[in-house]
């Protein structure tokens, strides 16, 4: 039978829930909105197969891509829409044409984040770009199981840790399945995602009543965290809502990421989940054929392949993930992997728990969303500490030319 102690031994994978034959676990949200599983067990017949299923306890070995590359798709459409370079598409898209199907991340309509499935090209949309905010997995491990053993060709995408629970989950390798995770930070507060987009429509609300005559339902029509309006490397977060009634639309977020208060606290460390401080699926550790991501420094390493639409890091784990890359992709560089780890050092480093993770859940209570901004501003470096780090960025950079 599982048992969490401690909230960083449990990632959400949701594989647990999923393999119990008597159906007797549960998820369920915790104080600051992370779902972790709960065990009836009065209906539990202590099988150990959720034990088994865990990528947390059950950990695959380091390991290092067989290669890596900077890549585009050729579709400028496409790239722009996307995150990063628009490879995921490619993939995707090349499942389907094969009567596959192909799994990730996507909004409700409540624009909370889950798990789902998509057998058509002109669904893929849902799944692009990137979501911040930990997705609610529901059967979809089961459902990739039922396609799988139908014949189909499934691909699954996701963060790190819901691939290896996928791939413990199932058991067996299964030579029509493509798993693609990306290089994960760490994953922010569903709750404090839920919190700040009611913060933007009370914001909003005088903008409302400008487009209507009427008290009609003011609502969320669409979000992006990576609009690409300045760019790849300034990107925005870019927010539009609209009036039920009247269907017109407005802009209620448009601002640089770094100026965004939910971003800012997700890129501070303010509310990840327990676990992604101690992530059990760095290093190539999830079992991926594939890992995608920005290619943050190719306009050093590779400055002409770089026009800041979006270049994305491929890192091919195994033959597999090769071969499907190999045939999707016709605009790449093989790069090296230091290069690639200088640029996301979140492939093998999981982020430091802040010191001020306690104080900002213990203010969040009285204080809500503004308590994100009241503890930033804490967290920000002063004149001295600013100097000091450009020095020992120069000195460092300095070693290095000269091989010290």
């Amino acid at each position: 039978m599982i048992t969490i102690k401690e909230k960083k031994d449990c990632c959400g994978c949701n594989a647990c829930v999923q393999k119990c034959p008597r159906k007797c676990i549960e998820m369920k949200a915790d104080e600051e909105g992370f779902l972790y599983p709960i065990i009836n067990t009065k209906l539990c017949i202590d099988c150990g197969l959720c034990d088994k299923v865990c990528p947390i306890i059950n950990n695959y070995e380091e390991r290092k891509p067989l290669k890596v590359f900077a890549s585009k798709n050729t579709n400028d459409e496409i790239r722009i829409k996307s995150a990063s370079g628009g490879i995921f598409s490619l993939l995707a898209n090349k499942i389907l044409k094969d009567n596959g199907v192909v799994f990730g991340a996507v909004f409700n309509k409540k624009w909370q984040v889950e798990h789902n499935y998509i057998q058509k090209s002109e669904d893929v949309y849902h799944l692009r770009g990137s979501k911040y905010v930990q997705s609610q997995i529901n059967d979809s491990f089961k459902n990739v199981e039922m396609f799988l053993k139908e014949g189909k060709d499934v691909l699954f995408s996701g963060t790190p840790c819901q691939i290896a629970g996928l791939k413990h989950y199932l058991i067996k390798d299964y030579e029509n399945l493509i798993t693609v995770d990306l290089v994960c930070h760490g994953i922010p507060s569903p709750l404090i995602w839920n919190d700040y987009l009611k913060y933007i429509l009370d914001t909003n609300k005088d903008l409302n009543k400008i487009y209507s005559s009427e008290k009609d339902e003011f609502r969320i029509s669409s979000v992006n965290f990576r609009e690409k309006e300045t760019g790849w490397k300034r990107y925005s977060v870019k927010i539009t809502g609209e009036n039920k009634a009247s269907k017109r639309s407005f802009t209620l977020v448009n601002e640089p990421g770094y100026n965004n208060i939910f971003m800012n606290g997700f890129l501070k460390d303010l509310y990840l989940r327990p676990s992604c401080h101690f992530c059990p699926a760095r290093k190539g550790k999830s079992g991926s054929d594939i890992t995608i991501a920005d290619y943050w420094g190719i306009e050093r390493i590779k400055p002409e392949f770089d026009d800041d639409k979006g270049v994305g890091l491929v890192m091919v784990n195994n033959e597999k993930g090769l071969n499907i890359f190999s045939e999707v992709v016709s605009e790449k560089i093989e790069t090296n992997y230091n290069d690639a780890l200088t640029g996301n050092p979140s492939i093998e480093s999981s982020p430091v728990l802040s010191i001020y993770r306690y104080e900002f859940w213990s203010l969040y209570k009285k204080h809500g969303i503004s308590t994100i901004e009241m503890i930033c501003k804490k967290m920000r470096p002063s004149f001295i500490n600013k100097l000091l780090t450009s020095y020992k960025r120069k000195i460092k950079k300095i070693m290095n030319l000269c091989g010290l």
